[in-house]
Order: C-alpha cells, then sequence, then structure tokens
C-alpha cells in the first residue's frame, strides 16, 4: 500500500517533514483504517469537515463521497482521529483521496 491517502493543503507534508516517527505511526494509521472500512484498490475522494482544537480533530462529518456505500467515508473518519493538525483551530474542510492501487 505505497500510496494510501494524498491529503490536500500540503498540511501532511509539512508535518511529516518535520518528524518522521509520526509519519510512520500515521502512516501506519492509514492503513489501518482503510484495509478496515474499504476496498484498497478501488479510488475515492472524500471531503470531511471537522473542528480543529489542541492538535487535533473532532465532531467530523463528510460532507462528499465520490463513492458513496463503499466504506471511503467510514476510512478518512477514522483517519481523522489520528490527523496531526499542528496549531490550526476552528472549523476545517479535510479533502482526502483515496487512489487505489
Amino acid at each position: 500500500m505505497k500510496k494510501i491517502i494524498a491529503i490536500g493543503g500540503g498540511l501532511f507534508v509539512s508535518l511529516v517533514l518535520a518528524n518522521a516517527s509520526v509519519a510512520a505511526s500515521f502512516e501506519e494509521s492509514m492503513a489501518r483504517c482503510l484495509s478496515k472500512h474499504a476496498n484498497t484498490r478501488e479510488a475515492a475522494t472524500v471531503m470531511l469537515e471537522c473542528s480543529a482544537d489542541s492538535g487535533k480533530l473532532s465532531d467530523c462529518k463528510v460532507l462528499q463521497d465520490s463513492a458513496a456505500g463503499k466504506g471511503f467515508d467510514k476510512a478518512a473518519l477514522c483517519v481523522a482521529e489520528v490527523l496531526p493538525m499542528g496549531s490550526k483551530t476552528g472549523q476545517v474542510k479535510v479533502p482526502m483521496r483515496f487512489p487505489g492501487s
């Protein structure tokens, strides 16, 4: 699962470069969420809206899901639970792309 999720806005990329151990842990969480909830061979995009505070996301809801009914919404919500947010606060939109294999 080389390409599991690409997160828009460069937020994740900057955090990965800052801390490799966090990146490895996050990548494992992404793989776990995707394999638990959706077919890793299929592609989808999901847009979440969440509250950001204290470096975490909460109260996430799915705004869009290109593959409704295939579990990518649940995978995105699972990933959001472990997505590091840094100092960002307030309502944020979180785009996620599951490229498939």
